[in-house]
């Protein structure tokens, strides 16, 4: 009897515990499971975005190939409006304004590579700002191509950013402004990038001593 009053008992302080915290566990419990369909819809979501974006990139890189300034235009238009947030949006951007840009479309480069600024992030923002940057020197718009280059970037893009700026200020024939800049540059640059060292030193050499 006693065994069966103990039972009796625990039963109730479970059920008055279950009134007490009962709703609070069920709704923690959807919660949970609403939180983890969401996710894994989301992933599916961005599988897909992805899948998709890869068929369109596809299309640019053919087009990019066979010099198709028209229909290079379109594809990356299409990609970017439908897949923007995705890496393939920012791949397309410069592509399409290489092939923009070798065509002699700088207003249509320079759409394409504000896009990726103002869209990408890491290393793609930054091609896009030194790239943007040495279409404004074509066009001798060299206070608007230094303004893209004013901020100090992550250290594998400080010879990049370093060089195009010493391009702006020496078409501004403000040398000793750009032997510093081509300076840094040349501090900045790898080992291993000999090519690009080489051609930093003949600018630089190019402006004469001090």
């Amino acid at each position: 009897m006693a065994y069966d009053l103990e039972e009796q008992e625990q039963l109730e302080n479970i059920k008055a515990w279950w009134r007490q915290y009962g709703n609070f566990l069920t709704w923690l419990l959807i919660a949970c499971l609403l939180a983890f369909a969401a996710w894994n819809g989301w992933n599916w979501w961005q599988r897909k975005q992805a899948g998709e974006a890869a068929v369109l990139y596809e299309q640019v890189l053919k087009a990019a190939e066979a010099r198709d300034v028209e229909r290079t235009k379109r594809a990356a238009g299409d990609l970017e409006d439908k897949y923007g947030k995705t890496a393939y949006g920012q791949m397309t951007a410069l592509v399409a304004a290489k092939v923009l840009y070798e065509a002699g479309d700088l207003a249509g480069a320079k759409s394409q590579l504000q896009w990726a600024v103002d869209h990408g992030d890491g290393e793609y923002q930054h091609l896009a700002r030194v790239r943007l940057a040495g279409v404004l020197l074509d066009e001798k718009a060299y206070d608007q191509g230094l303004a893209l280059l004013k901020n100090e970037p992550p250290s594998p893009f400080v010879a990049l950013y370093a060089d195009r700026r010493g391009d702006l200020l020496a078409a501004q024939d403000k040398r000793d402004e750009a032997r510093a800049a081509y300076r840094q540059a040349l501090d900045k640059l790898g080992v291993d990038e000999a090519g690009m060292r080489q051609i930093i030193q003949f600018k630089l050499d190019a402006l004469g001593t001090a």
